[in-house]
């Protein structure tokens, strides 16, 4: 953790924000959110540092009974405490008295110095104070290295100082304070200035002797630089938080204890203050949700490292905190049951309503019905008249056809027993005057001379013309009936031939073989086999070809 500098810790923050998905359009939310999700993932970072200290503790065992390697054991006891000292006392604790054996057994005086320096450190963060200034007591500085004097006065400062806060009250403070700001002197003496030990000191030196102005300049300056650890930056926030909620700007302090808890959290920082700090902030801002989460983070941390003092600041707090949760339960719990009985009466004007408004339905529903069947009795009536209008325009246009073709086909007969009048009459007047004149011979000529076939072709002729002015589209709609090498092709000058004529007196009502026969001057059997050949070669079946013939072609009206 030493080698983690502030540009990895913002980093890390951003990173934690945008995987939780999680940021929001304000600083403090954002850094809510980061602070809940580190919580979230604490095990995550607790298992790194496990994993951290399992591997110094394999390369310790692999030195262990070699007389040879105790200073080798000596430095790995240290790498081990120095990973505890600030995650749990008892492991703290272990490894420390190991560097004092080993020390001793060594006869080495700086590292016997080293171990009990150690030693008050890791009672002081249990709060063991009354044995954290026996431990000092004990201590020769005289001599040591400055690093490990530095250290030293610098755990005597903090003693008094946490004993000072512990206690609470101003007198002991004019005792303690003055003794913690001796001992933070001889510590800054030794400091290299602008090292990180000697602003962070000078700075809790000012906060701690009311020379806010100054601490706050100093700390302020460190807070900006970009080389901190993570504890280093959770240290220096926490601090400058102080500055800043004394000075009544709660919500830069807020922001502050929330970017050290992270910090904490993220190095695995069990000995801590930032997160009891937060939990009583959003405490007394009645977010009991958040303020639970981290005064029992808090707690646990408290527990897990086995620090006393902190238990004490804690337990308050947390039984506030969690009566305050019983009785928001309990005011959820009324809440609920009144809702619950509204929710009941809205329940019975619900089933009220529905039960009218099925009654409602129901007579709609038969309302509907009787409708809808008057409806259909309606629609069928409109069927059966429409029904009837198309029975009565087909037999009005059937009648019509039958008028137009009784129309044209009496004209043709009157004018055709005219003509064959005269030509009987000019016949008989010629046989009689052959006969007056005695010239017999004459009258075989005459006779001769009267073409039976002839007159039978022109009235054929006549028959095929009256037929087509009646229906022009016959032959072509006759035709559509067949495939087209099967349609008939007529002659030259050749109106009908005796296939469409059969089909043409069909059309016009004539369906008997023996009269279409004797109109045609044909057997039966001739006509029988005409209309069998023809249907033959028919597209549409032989029973429908007859209808198709009277369906499809229509009366032409002059």
């Amino acid at each position: 953790m030493k080698n983690k500098s502030r540009v990895r810790f913002l980093f890390v923050v951003l990173a934690t924000m945008c995987s939780a998905n999680v940021l929001a359009s304000n600083g403090s939310d954002s850094l809510i959110n980061a602070l809940n999700h580190a919580i979230a993932q604490s095990a995550v970072y607790d298992s790194a540092k496990l994993h951290h200290i399992a591997v110094i503790k394999n390369e310790l065992r692999t030195q262990e009974g070699s007389n040879n390697a105790l200073a080798k054991q000596y430095q790995l006891s240290y790498e081990i405490y120095e990973a505890y000292k600030t995650f749990n006392y008892d492991s703290a604790f272990f490894y420390v008295n190991r560097m004092l054996a080993i020390g001793n057994e060594l006869n080495d005086p700086v590292k016997i110095i080293q171990a009990k320096v150690s030693m008050s450190f890791v009672l002081l963060s249990s709060g063991m104070f009354k044995e954290t200034f026996e431990s000092l007591n004990s201590i020769n500085i005289n001599g040591a290295p400055d690093s490990i004097r530095a250290e030293y006065y610098t755990l005597l400062g903090r003693s008094y100082y946490d004993l000072s806060d512990y206690d609470g009250d101003a007198y002991h403070w004019s005792i303690y304070g003055v003794k913690g700001k001796a001992a933070i002197d001889s510590a800054l003496a030794i400091f290299p200035p602008g090292s990180f030990a000697f602003e962070y000191y000078s700075g809790l030196r000012n906060l701690k002797s009311d020379n806010m102005t100054a601490a706050r300049q100093s700390l302020e300056a460190l807070h900006a630089r970009k080389d901190l650890t993570l504890h280093q930056l959770a240290l220096v926030a926490s601090t400058l938080s102080r500055i800043y909620s004394l000075n009544e700007n709660v919500a830069e302090a807020t922001e502050l204890l929330m970017e050290a808890a992270i910090a904490d959290i993220q190095s695995s920082t069990k000995e801590t203050i930032a997160l009891f700090n937060l939990s009583d902030i959003f405490y007394k801002n009645n977010d009991l949700k958040n303020a639970a989460l981290y005064i029992e983070k808090a707690n646990q941390d408290a527990v897990t490292y086995g620090a006393r003092q902190r238990k004490a600041q804690i337990n308050p707090l947390l039984q506030l905190i969690q009566n305050q949760k019983i009785l928001s339960v309990e005011e959820q719990r009324k809440d609920l049951v009144h809702f619950a009985i509204f929710l009941s009466i809205l329940l019975l004007v619900v089933i009220f309503f529905v039960v009218i408004i099925a009654r409602q339905l129901k007579s709609i529903k038969a309302a509907r019905a009787k409708l809808l069947e008057a409806n259909q009795q309606l629609t069928e009536a409109n069927q059966a008249k429409e029904n009837y209008n198309l029975r009565l325009q087909k037999s009005n246009a059937q009648l019509l056809e039958a008028d137009k073709i009784k129309e044209e086909y009496i004209g043709y007969f009157f004018n055709l027993d005219s003509e064959l009048f005269l030509k009987v009459e000019k016949f008989r007047n010629s046989i009689d005057k052959k006969i007056a004149e005695g010239k017999l011979d004459d009258i075989r000529f005459v006779v001769n001379k009267f073409n039976l076939k002839e007159e039978k072709d022109d009235v054929l002729k006549s028959f095929d013309k009256v037929f087509l002015k009646l229906f022009p589209d016959f032959v072509s709609t006759f035709n559509s009936l067949f495939k087209e090498e099967d349609q008939i092709k007529l002659k030259d000058g050749q109106l009908l031939n005796t296939e469409l004529r059969i089909f043409a007196l069909i059309r016009m009502g004539i369906t008997e073989n023996e009269k279409i026969a004797q109109i045609l001057g044909y057997s039966v059997n001739t006509i029988y086999t005409y209309k069998t050949k023809i249907k033959n070669k028919s597209i549409v079946a032989n029973e429908e070809f007859e209808d198709r013939i009277i369906q499809q072609v229509q009366v032409v009206n002059d």
